[in-house]
């Protein structure tokens, strides 16, 4: 098999003094990319000429950041960091992306933003077939990145944006069944921060992260209220729901003085991975080796759907944005006593 250019349509030649040069040449468009093969400049005046431009002296793409090099993959994940679009994404997206963001970069963050097309993005993808989840969050940032490199005017469209998402063929986290709740419940009794932490999320749909957030200051007149993590931005969601009967319950035998619900024994804020891996050992004690903290929030939303809520009314919940992004979580309803109350609904009505 024919290895690939690094940089297609380029060719080196000697000039008179004997001296190689490279330059970038297609269908009569010639580019003189310099001496220094791969060199900064050299990528900028071959990511110009890609274009069909001239790289003038002293332009760049962009403010140069840790000594990357202006066109590369890795400049524009570190322009992207800078902008208003991150900046204003919660700190758990942030460092969801981040995470992911930077792999990216270890792995092609030299090659120029300019090379890279649908084909290599759908490539990248293919190589996490097997698990289409994470290929699917892999695509949500090549995206985002390339949404920057084409503010930066670096490429003239996203090629990730025509790219379709991988079908998952299921529907993610195990969704609480109301068998495992009671298992769950009878491992775990009342005074137990299990016990706290699972009513406190089967009785709010929050996420880790907003849970071990919550506290005193979050209540207010029977009511819980709080704006969601993962969308702290200027049009987030502010969720504002009456305390369960049961949840006020166990939340008024707390100690006076906590400052978060989920509080550590010296007193300080729990944290959401923290919290995560002490309900994986807390359900693997109660024999529910598929539940999760995440499956909570699912659980809440199905309770929600089963008890009759219109999908604008759970969303009043859940804290969810969109009809789309809310029906995901409430997919998992009984569906049989669903449709034994709406053809109760339904004999009700006048024959027609």
């Amino acid at each position: 098999m024919k290895k690939q250019q690094a940089f297609p349509n380029v060719t080196h030649y000697r000039d008179r003094h004997k001296k190689l040069r490279w330059r970038y040449r297609k269908a009569g468009f010639t580019v003189n990319l310099g001496t220094e093969y791969g060199s900064e400049e050299f990528i900028l005046r071959y990511t110009a000429a890609v274009k069909g431009e001239r790289f003038e002296q002293g332009q760049t793409a962009g403010k140069v950041l840790s000594g990357s090099t202006p066109g590369s993959l890795s400049h524009v994940i570190e322009r992207w960091y800078l902008s208003g679009e991150f900046k204003r994404l919660g700190p758990t997206t942030q460092k969801a992306y981040r995470y992911i963001s930077e792999r990216l970069r270890e792995e092609h963050g030299k090659k120029p933003i300019a090379l890279l097309e649908r084909r290599h993005i759908k490539a990248f993808m293919a190589q996490k077939a097997d698990t289409p989840g994470a290929a699917n969050n892999d695509l949500r940032i090549w995206r985002a990145v390339l949404d920057q490199a084409r503010e930066d005017g670096l490429i003239p469209t996203n090629p990730a944006r025509e790219i379709k998402k991988y079908t998952t063929g299921g529907d993610g986290h195990h969704t609480w069944t109301e068998d495992e709740i009671a298992a769950f419940y009878e491992t775990h009794t009342e005074g137990t921060t299990a016990h706290l932490c699972m009513t406190l999320m089967l009785h709010t749909a929050t996420s880790r992260a907003d849970a071990v957030a919550l506290g005193p200051a979050n209540v207010k007149d029977g009511r819980l209220r709080y704006r969601r993590q993962k969308m702290k931005t200027r049009d987030g969601i502010l969720v504002d729901i009456p305390l369960h009967p049961y949840l006020k319950q166990v939340l008024d035998a707390l100690p006076a003085g906590c400052t978060t619900f989920l509080q550590t024994t010296q007193g300080k804020p729990r944290s959401a991975n923290g919290m995560g891996t002490a309900m994986r050992a807390w359900c693997d004690a109660a024999g529910l080796p598929q539940c999760s903290s995440h499956g909570l929030r699912k659980a809440c939303s199905r309770r929600l759907v089963e008890a009759g809520a219109t999908p604008h009314e759970m969303m009043a919940v859940t804290g969810h944005k969109t009809l789309a992004e809310a029906q995901r979580y409430a997919e998992t309803f009984e569906r049989s006593g669903a449709a034994d109350r709406a053809m109760l609904k339904r004999s009700t009505m006048a024959d027609g």
